[in-house]
């Protein structure tokens, strides 16, 4: 029963969905549309209200039920706002199903028409959209760019939901990237938006995201508290999608508290959330973690089988998006081999991922160390301690303070090995701070493990009791079996231990010390641990305290040894109240420096009073560990201004591609962003710019650098020819068919196809390809079924497809696909910085393939050539310079009268002259091309302005369509027009 108007009744759905209540809005929706009774434009406003509503479910059925036929099989004409949701929301749901290199054409258009209708909040959206789908992609670089512009427009807008979601995705790019207090104030930001309005879904993301800062951060309680709420407004809003994100996290937070347990309950509820939405990617992520906590367990066959289902899962999340998570099965899987004692396996295996094209360096490194590990285990001492030292330099541990203490504890066991204990129990003891300072149970307790092996070996039964105790306390908790057998193996060496000989010998004792205190200090939070610890072993006090006196009488306890954290806050008070005495221990008192809130101390309770011997000792490692927090706040003072240029060094990317201008740093920049991805990439400009360069220096930067590079010139054959040579074809199926050909997609797979000039591609095969780019299928010629095959493909053009798309000559469809990505060469003329640089390699290049040494460009050369307009590009040049030295005399020079005519040809007008001469400036067009697109610019331009902005009207008067109108004005940047009158 349909109640109230339909305008009253959109309202109040409006106003659900800017909560989250998809259910409440679905509720008013349904019999609105089941109605029969609505306009066309009313019928088109509650069907994407309901979509948006049934996305909220996470129902991708009923959305697209909803939301029907994209606007491109609509005949009647449709507002250019309302084109633009409806491609968004199309765009949305195909995102949904893991298509995200379609989700991002189907985003462009949403753009473009929300650009054409000058509505901010479509505008907005669609940028956030598509920051979503490049942010899976994996290219944070056009993310940012998105999101920028997302924040602008829908701060304009007012629209505070997604301005909520645009600083909760910013604030994710900040914390990835190391920013972590600049994301905190984007989650706060956006939290205050969302309880404004009081949409809890985007409030319960919000969280989520707090709790992953704080992860980072290493505040495991605050992420567990925040996770914790994160589930908790997740259950109450029953979104099945966000629920099994939520779990998936606090999973992970409790596998880092040591909490396996716990985990693994959290992990298999989220296995059983069900919801329309297909998450494998979140499925892939939970078989990870639980293949850590089998692996911890030591259930390695359990733990394998999570390992296989990860990788399924994740396989099955779409085909473009950055498969970042094979790298991390992969250090997991050579992992596994380890404890399973396959050590030359596991050795083989992280080989083999290192040299694999695109690994990310955190993933290489762990691999390295993983070999490293397997090789102590196979006693291959020598190789280890060689691949640790190739590692130690790539390293560094402020970003990585967890693969730090990883290395330490692997560079322990290779100096206990070697016979050196006092540096193994240096590497062994810092190796656990580290962890102990991040909170990784587990880890800290491997560590401890060593520390008590060693101790035991070295004959000190009561520094090996208490190591062993520790360790042996977490793996009963955690239930891991595997190392709980290493303490009792490492327990029945006690027996033999005399009782109290050290570690470390007196005469290494103090060096020992010296040397932890100094690497200790990469990290401030480490140093105080380190000098606490440190201390308090070397002076044989019963606590040691580092604390800072905050403003307001209160102590801030940054580390503390021998006590827990209240006596430690009690202790760090009373010394500084000046207090020498805390019940009947005695206080002693170091200064260590300035925090940024206060004065640094350390404070030592001890039973008697310290020795000279020992006070002594304590002054030169005070002194030593504040030396070293003064490095630290070095590190972490932001650095001056300094006045510089920022000049991208003139390397080739390829022979022949140099870049010395702003406009080639923009293509370098855009080229290196493109090349960790699979995305396809559409390069456009003049004839004989580069664009065949550009398309293979994104293919020789990327993972498929090893498989085949094949270029394709679409404009060398005929509509038969390009089918057979682009899908191939089977014997027999045509007239001189006479041997089965694979065609040049399947020939290139693994690597990339370039198809230079896309835009002369014969109209019938463009379908062909459009099903090849969204579908990974090619249909040969006489097969009756399409064949899988993986290529990246970048194309080229100097047509202007727009036009084509408008005279019915190119796919509109197709345009778009191809578009996802684009890349625009600028023509020699706008770079005219870099003539001097191209015309000294163009003419090494022509000397030494026509043996012709030492010829030179006389200046009266170079100065023509930065004068002239260069119609053909930078190949124009090339082929100037190799007619020039053909005709020169060997060490001679090239002169004027050496080129072509066209070049020695004097300008026009001495005006002219003075305006080629001047690089950057606006020049008068002289080529056929730029001459065609500024008669454009201005035709339409002034018929727009007579029209008083009538579309239809002005592409009456030009003898366009509405629709080539559109494009060319998108092209040509005239997209201020009012709408139809």
């Amino acid at each position: 029963m349909v109640t109230g108007t339909t305008p009253s009744i959109l309202g109040r759905a409006t106003a659900a969905l800017e909560r989250g209540r998809g259910t409440e809005a679905t509720q008013l929706l349904a019999p609105l549309w089941r109605s029969g009774t609505l306009s066309r434009e009313d019928e088109l406003a509650v069907r994407t209200a309901l979509a948006e509503a049934w996305l909220l479910q996470d129902d991708l059925t009923q959305a697209a039920s909803a939301l029907g036929r994209t606007p491109d099989s609509m005949r009647e004409p449709i507002a250019d706002a309302r084109l633009s949701t409806l491609w968004r929301l199309h765009g949305r749901i195909t995102f949904a199903r893991g298509e995200q290199s379609r989700a991002i054409a189907l985003h462009a258009r949403a753009l473009k028409h929300a650009e054409l209708a000058h509505d901010s909040r479509a505008i907005g959206l669609a940028h956030y959209e598509l920051a979503l789908c490049y942010k899976q992609v994996g290219d944070s670089g056009i993310v940012r760019d998105h999101l920028t512009e997302a924040a602008s427009a829908l701060h304009a807008a007012g629209d505070r939901r997604h301005l909520a979601l645009v600083h909760s995705l910013s604030a994710v790019l900040l914390a990835q990237s190391g920013r972590c207090d600049e994301a905190t104030n984007a989650l706060r930001q956006g939290e205050r938006l969302a309880m404004a309005i009081q949409a809890d879904d985007v409030l319960a993301g919000i969280v989520h995201n707090q709790a992953n800062v704080a992860l980072i951060r290493h505040h495991h309680d605050q992420a567990l508290a925040l996770a914790e709420r994160s589930v908790t407004l997740h259950q109450t809003l029953g979104s099945g999608h966000g629920l099994a994100v939520a779990l998936a996290t606090l999973g992970q937070i409790l596998v880092q508290l040591g909490d396996l347990e716990g985990a693994e309950q959290i992990l298999t509820r989220t296995l059983e959330v069900r919801s329309p939405v297909q998450f494998q990617e979140t499925t892939g992520a939970v078989f990870d973690t639980l293949a850590q906590i089998h692996l911890m367990r030591g259930s390695y066959e359990r733990a394998g089988e999570c390992l296989r289902q990860a990788s399924e899962a994740y396989g099955a999340y779409g085909t473009q998006t950055m498969r970042w998570y094979e790298w991390s099965l992969k250090v997991l899987g050579v992992k596994l081999a380890i404890r399973r004692g396959a050590y030359d396996e596991a050795v083989d295996h992280a080989e083999e991922l290192v040299r694999t094209p695109g690994v990310p360096p955190a993933e290489a490194i762990q691999a390295e160390l993983a070999a490293c590990e397997a090789l102590v285990a196979a006693d291959r001492i020598p190789e280890a301690e060689q691949r640790l030292e190739s590692c130690e330099g790539r390293l560094d541990p402020r970003t990585a303070p967890a693969t730090w203490g990883e290395f330490l504890r692997i560079r322990g066991a290779v100096h206990e090995r070697s016979n050196r204990p006092a540096a193994a129990h240096h590497d062994f003891a810092q190796s656990a701070s580290v962890f102990d300072l991040l909170g990784e149970r587990y880890h800290a307790a491997l560590s401890n493990l060593a520390l008590g092996r060693l101790a035991a070996k070295a004959g000190n039964r009561g520094a090996a009791q208490r190591y062993l105790d520790h360790a042996g306390a977490v793996f009963g908790t955690l239930g891991a079996e595997r190392d709980l057998n290493e303490v009792a193996a490492s327990r029945a060496l006690l027996n033999e231990a005399a009782g109290t000989q050290p570690v470390v010998s007196p005469a290494e004792a103090d060096e020992a010390v010296v040397r932890r205190l100094v690497d200790a200090a990469i990290l401030p939070e480490l140093l105080a641990r380190e000098t606490a610890t440190a201390l308090l072993e070397t002076l044989e006090a019963d606590a040691v305290v580092v604390s800072v006196a905050v403003p307001g009488g209160e102590v801030r306890v940054v580390a503390a040894a021998g006590c827990d954290t209240d006596v430690a806050r009690a202790l760090g008070r009373a010394a500084s109240q000046g207090s020498r005495e805390y019940g009947d221990d005695l206080l002693m008192t170091e200064s260590l420096g300035r925090d940024h809130d206060g004065p640094r101390v350390c404070t030592i309770v001890a039973a008697r009073r310290l020795t000279d011997a020992a006070t002594r000792r304590l002054r030169m490692f005070a002194a030593i560990a504040r030396q070293g927090f003064e490095l630290c706040g070095v590190r972490e003072r932001p650095p001056q201004a300094v006045e510089q240029i920022n000049e991208r060094p003139l390397d080739l990317l390829l022979p022949g591609f140099i870049c010395a201008s702003a406009a080639m740093n923009r293509v370098v920049e855009q080229i290196q962003r493109l090349q960790g991805h699979n995305l396809t990439v559409l390069i456009t400009g003049e004839s004989g710019t580069g664009k065949d360069l550009v398309a293979r220096a994104i293919h020789v930067g990327s993972p498929r650098r090893a498989a085949m590079y094949l270029p394709y010139n679409c404009t060398t054959t005929t509509r038969e020819l390009a089918d057979s040579q682009l899908f191939g074809h089977r014997r027999g199926s045509f007239t001189g068919a006479v041997t089965d050909q694979p065609g040049l997609i399947r020939s290139a797979a693994g690597g990339t196809l370039f198809l230079d000039e896309i835009g002369d591609l014969p109209l019938d095969i463009q379908p062909k390809l459009l099903r090849f780019l969204e579908q990974g299928e090619v249909m040969p010629v006489g097969e009756t079924r399409p064949q899988g095959v993986d290529v990246r493909v970048l194309a080229a053009t100097n047509a202007d497809l727009e036009q084509r798309v408008a005279e019915g000559k190119f796919r509109e469809d197709l345009y778009y696909r191809l578009s996802v990505i684009r890349i625009h060469v600028p023509p020699l003329r706008e770079r005219r910085e870099e003539i001097p640089h191209l015309s000294t390699f163009f003419l090494r290049e022509a000397c030494d393939r026509l043996g012709k040494p030492d010829v030179q460009l006389a200046p009266a050369t170079l100065d023509l050539f930065a004068r002239y307009w260069w119609p053909g590009n930078v190949r124009q040049l090339r082929n100037e310079i190799q007619r020039a030295v053909a005709m020169s005399a060997p060490g001679g020079a090239v002169e004027p009268d050496h080129l072509s005519g066209d070049l020695s040809a004097p300008p026009a007008s001495p005006s002219e002259a003075a305006v080629l001469a001047g690089a950057g400036r606006r020049e008068t067009p002289r080529n056929l091309g730029a001459a065609i697109e500024q008669v454009e610019k201005e035709l339409i331009a002034g018929t727009l302005d007579r029209t008083r902005g009538n579309i239809s009207e002005t592409a009456r008067v030009l003898g366009l369509t509405r629709r080539g109108l559109y494009l060319k004005m998108r092209r040509l940047g005239l997209d201020s027009v009012t709408a139809d009158t």
